[in-house]
């Protein structure tokens, strides 16, 4: 519960539980950074990804970072992270769930990436 807004009332494994906000935080005031210097990459929100939601999960999934937009269901897009609202092991950059862009909830947002010219 320290690195991290989710629901810590129901740890993971042997972690201790932690308190429980039920709402969002602002991003950088109460957790660390990780290793690359970014703030709240899990829990909080869900964040909306570019990819397309394919089944299949990496099946022929792009190997250099790019976003995967061929293929897979057109018409929805991937969510990461979990949010403040569920368990640890949902709240993590590998947990995907799919949705249609239209798509709106209080636990939902994304991650604005900016690039540094060369």
């Amino acid at each position: 519960a320290e690195l991290a807004n989710f629901h810590a009332s129901e740890p993971y494994r042997d972690a201790p539980k932690g308190e429980c906000r039920q709402k969002t935080t602002p991003v950088g005031k109460l957790f660390p950074a990780n290793r690359f210097g970014l703030c709240d990459m899990h829990g909080n929100v869900w964040e909306w990804c570019q990819d397309v939601w394919h089944d299949n999960n990496y099946e022929d999934a792009p190997t250099d970072g790019t976003a995967w937009m061929e293929g897979g269901k057109q018409d929805r897009r991937v969510r990461r992270g979990g949010s403040c609202f569920h368990a640890p092991r949902i709240c993590r950059s590998a947990f995907r769930a799919g949705g249609t862009p239209d798509y709106q909830d209080r636990d939902v947002g994304f991650r604005v990436v900016c690039v540094a010219a060369p």
